[in-house]
């Protein structure tokens, strides 16, 4: 059978929550990371990206040791949002430059 773990299921069986819950994680997660992004720069610059590359492998590793599916799944989500933010990073700072995000006024770079 192509996919063996899709048959009718028997009463007492537990359903699989593991994509809605990574559905909701991506959503939360990528909403919590708009505003730390715009945020870091603001007060550290991108020259902030090394602490998001450090959290997002961290973070990618902890998905690869996770039993649970679920917490592997937001583990990975997480690491990928987190290694996505670098670009986001420079990006931001690109916007900062064309006037669109206030400049710090206290940092000197």
């Amino acid at each position: 059978m192509l996919f063996a773990d899709t048959d009718i299921r028997e009463a007492g069986d537990v359903l699989n929550f593991t994509g809605i819950i990574s559905g909701a994680a991506m959503i939360i997660l990528t909403g919590v990371f708009h505003p730390v992004v715009v945020k870091c720069e603001y007060y550290f610059s991108a020259k902030i990206w090394p602490l998001f590359l450090v959290l997002g492998i961290a973070s990618c590793c902890v998905s690869l040791c996770a039993e649970n599916g679920a917490v592997s799944s937001v583990f990975g989500i997480l690491g990928a949002i987190l290694l996505w933010c670098i670009r986001e990073l420079k990006e931001q700072e690109e916007r900062v430059r064309k006037g669109w995000f206030p400049k710090n006024p206290k940092r000197s770079t």
